[in-house]
């Protein structure tokens, strides 16, 4: 596949909440921002995937403009440091997700879009990345592919698609999308073997589905247009405009377009796929112990079977139970039934109400240069766990309510106050006073961890300031 016209461009879609992998997944830090699964985060996984076709662009990320500092650093990480990211101001649904990563794409090659959400999980990448190429022929001919997963057992979560007519040895025209099924119907739709789940995931030109989304949901393809075209550029991130596309109507693209439009078509495959929606799913696809637990961190058990611990901090010990999940946070815990995962959301509704912060943060920030966690705060202090990735730096900075206390208790950092620069080692303490312009670095090859206590009359970020004189970019470091 050499052919200029078979490009692919990666578009990710990353703007979920997660909220049913509630505590570990929040507003500010949600699921396809952890590594739920692996090491790696799950939108760092997805972009690996692709990152090996031969024909593939660097990607376009379509994220809430909350977590663009996170998203960058993934994107760092993944080799991508020029990743174009598309910061929504709202969600609005994956149907002007795509139309405004379509506008940026398009060019003059007229790519094939991959559309894939950020929070889901392959197995078998070379089985996907095969399924891909047997699409893109049906693609470039025009058609909207859809991605069927060959159901592996009735499932009630998922929504499903029925295989109409062949257009090709391996794609065929979609004949109807259903809805989530009760047991019984989704136990009919497998037996039929006319049927697959619904995965989310998509290969199209980017003007074809410009073209359908402006016949079969016109208004939407005009706010999309407009929020796109209004759009403010810093570097490689697109701010859309926000009354445009807050004007925008909210839909999937499901509904306003493959549901309507006559070219749909599907592609089966099986690559061992999994949409990481509970914390259910997160122990089917976990390795088990022989007792069927799946035991994450610092857990004891005895007499534990079929359940799901995950603790952060401490000492998690567990006694006669069984199927259930329980997640530690540095600030909430989580203890369910693990068939009871789904109602996760009527807790996170519950917070909502509340304005419950537990809900937004754990009070952890990801920075493009590491990020820091609060420890503890009160009445004229705070205190934070800071880490710089190697080779990172926060810009210099000046706090005029308060002093800044830095000990360095891993790697050796480089401090800047005022005129002065030196290295501090693990173990070593400085004092910045207020009003003092100061700076942190990494110049090693490890991430590196400081302590900051910060303490005056105002201790929030609100009152950093940058100093003019100072030869960094300005910009405040959180």
């Amino acid at each position: 596949m050499t052919n200029a016209s078979r490009t692919i461009v990666p578009v990710i879609l990353s703007g979920g909440s997660g909220t049913r992998l509630w505590p570990a997944s929040r507003l500010m830090q949600p699921k396809q921002l952890l590594p739920l699964v692996e090491e790696r985060s799950m939108l760092r996984a997805t972009v690996d995937r692709v990152a090996a076709l031969e024909t593939t662009e660097r990607p376009i990320i379509v994220t809430n403009k909350d977590h663009a500092d996170a998203t960058t650093r993934e994107m760092v990480a993944a080799g991508y440091p020029d990743a174009v990211l598309i910061l929504e101001p709202v969600g609005r649904n994956t149907a002007p997700a795509i139309a405004v990563a379509a506008h940026e794409a398009i060019g003059a090659s007229d790519p094939l879009l991959l559309i894939l959400p950020a929070d889901h999980t392959i197995r078998d990448a070379q089985v996907f990345q095969q399924a891909i190429r047997l699409a893109s022929e049906t693609a470039l001919d025009g058609y909207l592919v859809t991605f069927g997963i060959t159901p592996s057992h009735p499932e009630t979560g998922y929504g499903y698609i029925k295989v109409g007519e062949p257009v090709t040895d391996t794609v065929s025209r979609v004949a109807a999308f259903k809805e989530k099924p009760d047991d019984d119907t989704a136990a009919e739709y497998v037996a039929s073997g006319e049927y697959l789940w619904n995965s989310g995931m998509f290969l199209m030109k980017a003007s074809r589905y410009l073209e359908e989304l402006a016949k079969h949901a016109p208004d939407i393809a005009t706010s999309a247009r407009a929020a796109y075209d209004g759009a403010e550029r810093a570097k490689s991130r697109i701010y859309l405009d926000e009354e445009a596309f807050r004007a925008c109507r909210s839909d999937s693209i499901d509904y306003a377009v493959m549901e309507r439009t006559s070219m749909a078509a599907v592609l089966p495959t099986d690559p061992g796929w999994n949409d990481v929606g509970s914390w259910a799913s997160l122990w089917e696809i976990a390795e088990k112990d022989e007792a069927g637990n799946v035991l994450i961190g610092d857990v004891t058990s005895f007499k534990t079977t079929g359940s799901y611990v995950r603790g952060s901090t401490r000492l998690i010990a567990t006694v006669g139970i069984d199927g259930v999940i329980i997640v530690d946070t540095p600030d909430a815990l989580l203890v369910a039934a693990r068939d009871s995962a789904q109602e996760v959301k009527e807790i996170v509704d519950s917070l909502q109400a509340q304005n419950r912060v537990e809900l937004r943060t754990d009070g952890t920030v990801l920075r493009p240069w590491g990020g820091f966690q609060t420890v503890s705060s009160g009445p004229g202090y705070r205190v934070l766990r800071l880490w710089l990735d190697p080779g990172s730096g926060i810009p210099i900075q000046v706090h005029p309510e308060r002093s800044t206390q830095w000990l360095v208790v891993q790697g050796t950092a480089r401090i800047t106050i005022g005129e002065m620069t030196r290295l501090l080692s693990t173990n070593e303490f400085v004092h910045i006073p207020p009003g003092e312009a100061h700076r942190l670095e990494n110049p090693g090859e490890e991430t590196i961890e400081v302590i900051e206590v910060g303490l005056g009359s105002h201790i929030e970020e609100d009152d950093a300031t940058t100093d003019t004189n100072a030869s960094a970019r300005p910009e405040t470091r959180r």
